[in-house]
């Protein structure tokens, strides 16, 4: 396939728009463990930090799984290897920097201490938290060992490495089973969570610890996310009824008043939202007939250091409240804007130049352009 069909606009403005979702509401939760006035309690906060990762996961299970199907096209095969290469050199930099970062340098810095998390809650069980975070296990740590102020974050990290490490493997030697796979893996995901949560899974060793593991290990919604694109990559008889102006409209205003509105839905909630979620990018990606548009210079950068936001902000946060602190300003019109400037200009910092050091290589390991847009 050519670079402009691997081309889709708007992800990179959904992908600043999950960003800024996680980080309001970690604000707001920063405030509250700080024992300061914050929105903690509202039920449009107490939502918006999962389905800001949620709707990160949607947009990754869609762009990879297209990704992998456009190599496949192209070259008619899949590089799993080279897929490997390229995770690694997109994830590997950054993750390594904050687990350093949080357990090297900011717990021994005052300023970035956050009230009941100090050295002696981030170094307990300091080999176990380390090994389990160099092999990409994070939310088995947060499930396990609880929280780290400035790595927790990275559970989603875990989660999505997870997914990379089989996801190739199952897109390209289940060619004719694709979409019967994403099927099962929703349906097995939401029997095993039905499972963990009723009396017969007690005789289970560890329960707790599987069944909050489970809650982080949120596959079904990436291969949501990769439903959709294989609908788009077989141009599926679906896409006649998905790829609507009015139902895209329909959706994105339905969406928006549930979050607005915190609504939370039993058993299936983050599987519901991921369906919206995956209608709204499959338009914005490929339904020239929508007249909203997050294609510009400006949102189109913020999605390219997204991963910085993500990964920064958490420190950040801790910062700004120190900062206004001393300083008796602790008022929403500074903690804001304080921390949306120090994340964006530390972000912007690292992607120039530490993380593109290793992206430039990506194209080495690329078998089809996917567009200077498009954040694989």
């Amino acid at each position: 396939m050519n670079q402009k069909k691997n081309y889709f606009p708007n992800l990179n403005g959904l992908r600043f728009i999950a960003a800024f979702l996680v980080i309001i509401h970690h604000i707001e939760q920063f405030k509250f463990i700080s024992n300061l006035d914050s929105f903690w309690n509202l039920p449009f906060i107490k939502i918006t930090g999962k389905l800001g990762v949620i709707l990160f996961f949607v947009l990754s299970g869609f762009l990879i799984t297209y990704l992998l199907l456009a190599e496949e096209n192209s070259i008619k095969t899949i590089s799993i290897r080279k897929f490997y290469i390229r995770r690694i050199l997109r994830i590997w930099p950054l993750y390594f920097l904050i687990i350093i970062l949080a357990f090297l340098v900011l717990p021994n810095i005052t300023l970035f201490t956050l009230p009941g998390f100090g050295k002696e809650v981030i170094y307990n069980h300091l080999l176990l938290k380390l090994f389990l975070y160099a092999i990409f296990f994070p939310n088995l740590v947060l499930s396990m060992l609880g929280v780290v102020p400035y790595a927790s974050h990275t559970w989603s990290i875990g989660t999505e490495e997870q997914f990379y490490l089989v996801w190739p493997v199952l897109i390209k030697y289940l060619k004719k089973y694709r979409i019967y796979l994403m099927l099962l893996i929703i349906s097995c995901y939401l029997l095993i969570d039905k499972f963990l949560n009723t009396t017969y899974s007690d005789f289970l060793p560890y329960k707790v610890v599987i069944r909050d593991f489970w809650l982080t290990f949120n596959i079904d919604c990436m291969a949501i996310g990769g439903f959709f694109a294989v609908l788009l990559s077989q141009n599926n008889r679906l896409l006649s009824i998905l790829l609507n102006r009015n139902l895209f409209y329909l959706i994105t205003i339905t969406t928006l008043i549930l979050i607005a509105k915190g609504v939370y839905l039993p058993y299936l909630h983050y599987e519901f939202y991921s369906l919206l979620f995956g209608t709204i990018i499959l338009n914005f990606a490929a339904n020239d007939k929508i007249k909203i548009s997050l294609e510009n210079n400006f949102l189109n950068y913020l999605g390219n250091i997204s991963y910085g936001l993500y990964m920064y902000h958490p420190m950040i946060i801790i910062l700004t409240l120190a900062i206004c602190k001393s300083l008796n300003l602790i008022t929403n019109w500074y903690i804001y804007p304080l921390t949306f400037v120090l994340t964006f200009l530390l972000a912007h910092i690292s992607y120039k130049y530490y993380e593109k050091y290793f992206l430039k290589y990506k194209i080495k390991f690329s078998n089809i352009l996917s567009g200077s847009k498009i954040t694989e």
